[in-house]
């Protein structure tokens, strides 16, 4: 439920900030990389539900931000999430790797498509928002991979 939570608030409250502060872009980027992270996190925990807390998060951010950064941000979240789903729903990998497939595919989609229909799309954005959650993902990715390892080692 923490993950829920933190993710949700996560997006609304990056959402707010590019609204409130746009010029601020570069630090709100990195930001994204914990927003991508908490994602693969509650898709773990809740499945494509997941989608729910999406829905529920661009809702608060339409009511609290800019509706254009929302408007992206829904926009870009819903390319991602579809790529995370066929990814989910396709692939036979284990949990971590189809949680890096996906997010190698839906990154750097994401980031093109929010930061172009803000028009703050240029190359120290996007290498900060690409580095942070890409960053983020390779962390748990490798924290999944090593639980697994401990598992199939004690057994």
């Amino acid at each position: 439920m923490l993950y829920l939570i933190a993710y949700i608030s996560s997006v609304v409250l990056i959402n707010y900030a590019f609204s409130t502060a746009p010029h601020l872009d570069i630090i709100w980027s990195a930001w994204g990389g914990l927003v991508f992270v908490l994602r693969d996190m509650v898709q773990t925990r809740f499945g494509h539900g997941a989608i729910i807390a999406m829905l529920a998060a661009l809702v608060l951010s339409y009511v609290t931000s800019d509706p254009a950064i929302a408007l992206a941000s829904a926009t870009a979240f819903a390319v991602s999430e579809c790529i995370d789903w066929l990814v989910f729903s396709i692939t036979k990998r284990p949990l971590h790797d189809r949680l890096w497939i996906s997010s190698a595919l839906s990154i750097p989609l994401d980031t093109f498509i929010f930061f172009g229909l803000i028009d703050a799309l240029t190359p120290g954005v996007i290498l900060t928002a690409l580095a942070s959650k890409f960053a983020g993902v390779t962390v748990v990715w490798l924290a999944m991979a090593w639980r697994l390892r401990k598992a199939a080692c004690a057994g």
